[in-house]
């Protein structure tokens, strides 16, 4: 068992890049230092820093294990603060990851019942719409499903809504007077990019372009839903998102349902095994799932 005051001790190394240094933040001596990282050094049998004429250089084994005990010391972090909202009589903290559409249109509701019901309770509400990945480290988080990504091991997966795309076009647009619109007539059409290039919503999208056998031609690329809509009003393009995100329209504007395919993103809540029991835990996905107006269904992932 590696000794965690050690591996901080290499972590302060790691970051400020000498002993001296490490040991100012650390309030310890810079002989306390190195002696901490001898120990380290001994307990794992790996040379972690080398000496550099007056000072040390972390080696790549040394930087790889500061860098893999980050999530360690996050858990650590949290802990304490746990143990802080016990001593002082909170009944805990309770983390919650979003992305912007769904913020938007379930968390006030959501937040406001949790505050009435758990007025003790600390939220940290966190937006991870630049994630790759459902973060781990959080106790529930709202997130889009990923093509042929399976759920992580540490959480449990509850499914809360399918939600279909439509596209956005001026009211003068041809494609206003139909009740719905066929997919590969927006082929020749200049798009309004309106998602991060990686995003799970985009490749939601790009996914049912290729089915029909096209790539969008993207004339401007922009980075959130509400922001591409007014170059759409422009007559620059029209632009393709969930009906979720669609919020009210400018009056010049109308949406139409994506058909033949219709892209679909899956919506869903993951959370975290080790909290699933606790009480405000539970109430937060029954409200998630009630706003979305979800069936009690089982869960989809995989507890730890």
């Amino acid at each position: 068992m590696l000794d965690v005051s050690r591996l901080r001790v290499l972590r302060a190394v790691v970051a400020k890049g000498s002993i001296r240094a490490a040991a100012a933040a650390l309030d310890y001596t810079p002989s306390a230092v190195s002696q901490q990282l001898a120990a380290l050094q001994r307990e794992t049998g790996l040379r972690l820093v080398d000496r550099v004429g007056r000072g040390v250089e972390p080696t790549a084994a040394g930087r790889a294990l500061a860098a893999e005990s980050e999530a360690l010391f996050r858990e650590l972090s949290r802990l304490d603060g746990l143990a802080r909202d016990l001593r002082e009589g909170r009944t805990g903290s309770l983390s919650i990851g979003y992305f912007a559409s769904a913020g938007a249109a379930w968390l006030p509701d959501v937040v406001a019942v949790l505050r009435r019901e758990f007025p003790e309770l600390r939220l940290d509400l966190r937006w991870t719409e630049v994630l790759d990945d459902p973060s781990t480290d959080l106790d529930v988080n709202v997130f889009v499903e990923r093509r042929d990504v399976a759920p992580s091991s540490a959480v449990i997966v509850y499914p809360l809504i399918d939600d279909p795309y439509v596209v956005v076009v001026r009211r003068d647009d041809p494609l206003a007077a139909r009740r719905s619109v066929p997919l590969a007539e927006l082929a020749g059409r200049p798009w309004i990019d309106n998602d991060l290039s990686h995003g799970a919503c985009r490749e939601v999208v790009l996914a049912a372009c290729a089915e029909v056998g096209f790539s969008p031609r993207f004339s401007v690329e922009m980075r959130d839903y509400r922001t591409a809509i007014p170059f759409v009003a422009s007559g620059m393009g029209v632009t393709v998102l969930p009906r979720l995100a669609l919020g009210e329209l400018p009056s010049d504007l109308v949406a139409r349902p994506v058909v033949e395919p219709t892209p679909v993103r899956r919506i869903s809540v993951a959370v975290r095994s080790s909290v699933a029991g606790h009480a405000a835990v539970v109430r937060t996905v029954e409200l998630l799932r009630a706003a979305v107006g979800a069936p009690q269904r089982s869960p989809a992932g995989l507890t730890a």
